[in-house]
């Protein structure tokens, strides 16, 4: 969704179901946005200010606390901002949610600072926020959300992806889930659940129970749809699951293995990749009729398919060469052209949502990077290099990569194996680990959920 349909959704209350949003202006409000630009925030991360906010009630400040709290995570998580020891604030955060002493906060050394209040009555809940320019002493931005008792940790992505825009002039990703394979048992006989996540790895939950393996989840542009391989009947297949009914269904009736699904940006259709007398081409499937359309038909495997942002070209790796590369091509299935030249293997492409940028894993001499490069193969950066790592997905706003590592094992029973997701962001630094209560593999982005 662009940045336009989405304010303009926010504002008109449609953010989320069941969270209405209002605009909360004071006086003295910036017209123009204070801008830090992110080159200098990831060697100076922004100091900002991130009080509990004032709450009516027991409920109301415990939430105000717990709000404050996400906010103040999901910020400092993403490497940009540096959140200010709350030990060092001078004004109260009652206070501050009035009428900030902006004296108080710049002698601190904030640049920003975040207030708020949170009432909360019965299973309803009312949060004001407001983002402080400290230096002008002028409210950058305010407002006041109203939803359910339950939407609370929302509400605090919702604001977290506000004051990122406000401050870095590019959209937030806090507003976002992970889909991404929950591996349990033993290294030989793994069990593999579909689960997804909360981007800060809260509100986890499984999806599939374990019977059927399941493998590489991909979400579709609207976030409700989830295509993934699983074995359901010894058949490798690729599946459709609803978000919103629980509902997994088959996609297509092909005569061989179908693997590495992804839709389309317009959610119409998914490219996937089938096997076939031994040759694996890459299909594309039309989502209303269910029909099929072959896009390659070249000797060797083409798989692991990915559309560009503008839906136009198609990134893909083969061995049609002899060796593992990526290979751009038409939408329609033509031009195919090879972009990856360095030592080693490719695999795993995926295109950036600005679209100027594909992710990639490199496998050389033994070991394992993910990497970028532009799409005509050009500018190759290896952002992070390994024993086995694997898998990369890009946040919304093309900004931080989610893959995932594994150890090895320390014997031949799998003993000291471990698979987990980590993120880091395009220009290689803030690389950390995302807990998940299960080893983890095959991470997927969601877009922002609205």
């Amino acid at each position: 969704m662009s940045t336009i349909n989405r304010r303009s959704l926010l504002a008109a209350g449609l953010v989320a179901p069941g969270i209405w949003a209002t605009p909360w202006p004071a006086s003295g409000q910036s017209g123009q946005p204070t801008i830090v630009d992110i080159t200098r925030a990831r060697t100076e991360p922004i100091p900002i200010a991130i009080p509990n906010m004032a709450g009516t009630g027991s409920e109301g400040a415990r939430l105000g606390a717990q709000i404050a709290q996400v906010i103040t995570n999901n910020l400092r998580n993403s490497g940009l901002f540096r959140p200010v020891e709350r030990a060092a604030f001078i004004q109260s955060p009652e206070a501050a949610a009035a009428t900030p002493r902006f004296q108080d906060w710049r002698v601190i050394g904030a640049v920003g600072l975040v207030t708020g209040r949170v009432d909360a009555s019965g299973d309803r809940l009312r949060v004001e926020f407001r983002l402080w320019d400290i230096l002008p002493e002028q409210q950058a931005l305010g407002t006041a959300y109203n939803a359910s008792l339950s939407n609370w940790r929302q509400i605090a992505h919702i604001i977290s992806d506000d004051i990122y825009k406000r401050m870095l002039g590019e959209n937030g990703y806090f507003n976002t889930r992970i889909a991404y394979i929950a591996e349990t048992g033993p290294r030989d006989r793994r069990t593999r659940r579909l689960a997804i996540m909360d981007q800060d790895g809260e509100n986890n939950r499984f999806l599939t129970d374990g019977q059927f393996q399941a493998l590489t989840p991909r979400f579709h542009p609207n976030a409700t749809q989830i295509a993934f391989m699983s074995y359901q009947r010894n058949e490798p297949r690729v599946y459709l699951f609803s978000l919103e009914s629980g509902r997994q269904e088959v996609l297509g009736n092909f005569g061989g293995m179908t693997l590495s699904p992804r839709f389309s940006p317009d959610g119409r259709s998914v490219v996937l990749s089938a096997i076939r007398g031994g040759d694996a081409n890459i299909f594309i499937v039309d989502l209303a009729s269910r029909r099929e359309r072959q896009l390659t038909n070249s000797p060797g495997l083409d798989v692991s398919p990915c559309f560009s942002p503008d839906g136009t070209q198609i990134v893909f790796n083969s061995d049609r060469g002899g060796d593992q590369q990526l290979y751009v091509m038409d939408a329609g299935g033509g031009g195919a052209r090879r972009i990856s030249f360095g030592n080693g293997r490719y695999a795993t492409p995926v295109w950036s949502p600005r679209g100027d940028l594909i992710a990639f894993t490199r496998i050389s001499r033994g070991q394992f990077a993910i990497g970028v490069m532009r799409p005509d193969g050009s500018g190759e950066r290896i952002l992070s290099e390994g024993w086995a790592m694997e898998g990369p997905t890009f946040a919304p706003n093309g900004r931080v990569i989610m893959f995932y590592r594994e150890s090895a094992a320390r014997d031949q029973r799998g003993a000291g194996y471990s698979a987990r997701l980590s993120s880091i962001d395009i220009a290689g630094f803030n690389e950390r680990q995302i807990v998940t209560p299960t080893d983890a593999t095959d991470p997927s982005w969601s877009p922002l959920i609205s």
